[in-house]
């Protein structure tokens, strides 16, 4: 892995949203990299800022309220946060592309299936005709493995099932070979059989194509099957990250040894299911102190006042938390934890 060149480079972004409220930072000063070929996962609770953290990578944060105020998102070195609206649709779609949640919505309506894959085809390759873009939806359409390719070009949104139209809007995103792929959340909305076989098409095409793939999820499962390495997220920053197996074996945040309690034990045992007590904080409600704080069994004295750093603890890993700070607890530390 180390030897793969990085594609994505996110130094230090802050994306803040500018409310009635006041500044509201929902992500906050968070730094990653995504290698080529890579398929790296971006998990936690609704509101913890994966999506926005997506949006600004693709530029796609609703201005106003929302804006980029610090750090920068390098794409093969070059800063996509100082490019224009018009540089950067010649990006998206050519050298990013994104994957909705809900395909439904994300698809138009009132054009048909073929209307909507050659635009995305013509609008990156101008020179090409109607027929070669045609024949081009068509081979993507077949490549994500769904039947009568040309027939449904000539369909519209709703007459597809879900599972077709997220297929669809694969096809979209990999319609003019993208270096990297975003996928927010793109199985919720759909069964659990139609789920297992959206994944497998990403895995095999990420293999095929070499495609890097940024995969957010709230799904641990999801994260397990699918991914390399994983980010976990919550109230904007990231806490831990490392390769999937290292987290899983060995998570080392309390809020990441929450997630994977709660997942349910599918050997059925008559016990009741774990929850991290409380809820996730507002952004930009937490002032001081640690954002996890006031959930966290392990919390003492200085949680409550300063916020840690992401500590490396290991190679390729990395924990927010100060029982990890240059790996061990300090005795006060442990000693705060013992008595409680």
């Amino acid at each position: 892995m180390n030897s793969r060149k990085e594609l994505l480079q996110v130094r230090e972004l802050e994306t803040t949203f500018f409310t009635d409220d006041g500044a509201i930072p929902a992500v906050d000063h968070i730094s990653f990299s995504l290698k080529e070929g890579e398929i790296l996962g971006i998990v936690g609770e609704s509101g913890c800022g994966k999506s926005v953290t997506s949006l600004s990578i693709m530029g796609l944060v609703p201005s106003p309220p929302g804006k980029i105020t610090s750090g920068e998102i390098l794409l093969d070195g070059k800063d996509l946060t100082k490019l224009s609206q018009k540089e950067m649709r010649k990006i998206r779609g050519q050298e990013i592309a994104m994957i909705f949640q809900e395909p439904m919505t994300s698809l138009n309506p009132l054009f048909t299936i073929g209307n909507q894959l050659t635009e995305a085809i013509l609008i990156h390759h101008k020179s090409w005709s109607k027929k070669k873009a045609s024949a081009r939806a068509v081979e993507m359409m077949k490549l994500v493995g769904l039947p009568r390719a040309e027939e449904l070009l000539k369909e519209y949104p709703h007459q597809l099932s879900g599972g077709m139209r997220q297929r669809v809007m694969i096809a979209m995103a990999l319609v003019c070979d993208p270096k990297i792929l975003i996928a927010d959340e793109p199985t919720t909305a759909l069964d659990v059989t139609i789920q297992a076989q959206i994944l497998q098409l990403m895995k095999d095409l990420n293999v095929r194509l070499n495609t890097a793939v940024m995969l957010i999820t709230h799904d641990l499962g999801v994260v397990a099957e699918t991914c390399e390495r994983v980010i976990v997220m919550y109230n904007g920053q990231i806490v831990e990250e490392g390769p999937v197996e290292l987290i899983f074996k060995n998570p080392e945040h309390p809020y990441t040894k929450g997630l994977i309690h709660s997942v349910p034990d599918m050997r059925f045992k008559k016990q009741r299911l774990f929850s991290i007590s409380g809820n996730v904080p507002k952004p930009g409600t937490v002032k001081q102190g640690c954002r996890f704080a006031a959930r966290c069994e392990y919390a003492f004295d200085r949680c409550q006042q300063e916020n840690p750093n992401l500590y490396q603890t290991a190679e390729q890993h990395k924990t927010r938390c100060f029982l990890k700070e240059g790996k061990e607890a300090s005795l006060d530390d442990r000693t705060a934890i013992e008595s409680k």
